[in-house]
């Protein structure tokens, strides 16, 4: 696990968020309404989940909830997810998915968080719930491998890079990468150079010499090759990101 943290979309009737790709799979678990979660780029998609399970995706994702806008939202790394919640991240890969179908043992999660009055015992739930599954699950055995590759990936710009630290072809890395994660090696690059540029804007906000100097320090060639790629993996500019949602975005990434 990686983010463990409370929501809240915003307040009136109906919180709306942007779920921008990461490097890590989520889990969106609303206070007390379902969440609807779709894909930016097709409304047919959406679809009402009491807590919602996503894979890693290179798209953006509209997050709606009506009613109460509040719940907990968790990040998990591509390992932590299948030893936490006992599938392997490439089952999950591009799509949404109710936590009930993905980990049938933490089906009532949602209504028990429901019950605790404070944050302090809802995280002390949720951590309890992910070290049974945990428990029922353990770690893959190829883990060790399969976190070198990764590791490897997000210090380089390039796949074969990363082979030539690992000492396999790139062929290798890249359909143990494929089969596992379910994105490919360099799509993986990009979920981190994105989520890295992600960070750094939230810090460093819409100055235009800001938008180059993060740029550089996330890996991209330059400002327009950040702007490329905000746009594709966005759905918009990064300005327009942060006027829309700013550096307190509040919680969820589907």
């Amino acid at each position: 696990m990686t983010t463990l943290v409370p929501y809240d979309l915003g307040p009136g009737p109906v919180g709306v968020h942007r779920g921008l790709p990461s490097a890590t799979l989520s889990i969106t678990l609303p206070e007390a309404d379902p969440v609807e979660i779709g894909w930016l780029a097709h409304p047919a998609s959406r679809r009402h989940h009491r807590a919602a399970v996503a894979g890693l995706h290179l798209d953006p994702a509209r997050i709606r909830q009506s009613g109460c806008t509040r719940g907990v939202y968790l990040a998990l790394s591509p390992l932590g997810a299948a030893a936490l919640l006992g599938v392997p991240a490439s089952a999950l890969a591009g799509n949404v998915a109710d936590l009930a179908d993905v980990a049938p043992a933490l089906a009532d999660l949602p209504e028990r968080l429901a019950a605790c009055p404070t944050w302090p015992r809802r995280r002390a739930l949720v951590e309890r719930s992910l070290l049974a599954g945990l428990a029922r699950h353990g770690e893959p055995g190829n883990a060790p491998e399969l976190r070198a590759m990764l590791a490897a990936l997000s210090r380089t710009p390039r796949v074969h890079e990363a082979a030539q630290l690992l000492g396999c072809s790139r062929r290798h890395l890249s359909g143990r990468v494929r089969t596992q994660l379910g994105v490919t090696a360099k799509e993986y690059q990009r979920l981190v150079r994105f989520a890295s540029a992600r960070s750094r804007l939230a810090a460093a906000g819409t100055a235009r010499s800001a938008l180059a100097d993060v740029a550089a320090a996330s890996g991209y060639a330059d400002q327009a090759h950040l702007s490329r790629e905000w746009r594709a993996m966005a759905g918009c500019t990064p300005t327009g990101w942060l006027r829309s949602e700013g550096p307190e975005v509040r919680g969820s990434e589907a």
